[in-house]
């Protein structure tokens, strides 16, 4: 796990739609009062298989949203997703915050909390179930979800890896 493989994707001529899951404001108290400044966690995505995340941190609160979206169009990757859901379950922790996200039946809908229904939306997932199992942290969670979709495997890779049939991967 230590060697994750993601599949990195260029931003280039992909249509983004970009969401802002959380803004912080941060205070610096000087000698001269106090000094205003603000992070923001975007995610974005081509809502068909694509999704990146990213943090802008600027004096003014447009500036950081700007930022963070250049920012997660240098961290998109490549999410496989089957009949608008994942392939199967997957746990992954990021600091505190840990994550599952399990495949769900179509018509069910995205079963997840603020932060991570960002990303999952964003990357086209349609039906879903996911749990926030640690610390409800954003910028943790969007990082454990990212992290968990990444992993995720197609089956076609699987029978290829393990020289089995297809068949034989999702009946056993």
């Amino acid at each position: 796990m230590a060697n994750l493989i993601l599949n990195k994707v260029k931003a280039g001529d992909l249509e983004l739609k970009d969401k802002v899951v959380a803004i912080n404001r941060v205070v610096k108290t000087t000698k001269g009062g106090r000094a205003f400044s603000f992070s923001a966690l975007v995610v974005v995505g081509n809502e068909a298989g694509v999704v990146g995340h990213g943090l802008g941190k600027a004096k003014e609160v447009q500036e950081a949203i700007t930022k963070g979206i250049e920012d997660a169009k240098k961290n998109l990757i490549k999410v496989p997703i089957m009949h608008g859901t994942i392939p199967h379950e997957q746990l992954s922790k990021e600091g505190a915050a840990k994550v599952f996200i399990k495949p769900a039946a179509h018509g069910t809908g995205v079963i997840a909390g603020g932060s991570m229904r960002a990303v999952l939306e964003a990357a086209g997932i349609t039906d879903v179930l996911a749990k926030n199992l640690g610390s409800a942290n954003p910028t943790n969670v969007v990082k454990a979800t990212f992290k968990a979709l990444a992993s995720l495997r197609e089956p076609i890779a699987i029978a290829k890896t393990r020289t089995i049939s297809l068949k034989k991967v999702f009946n056993g």
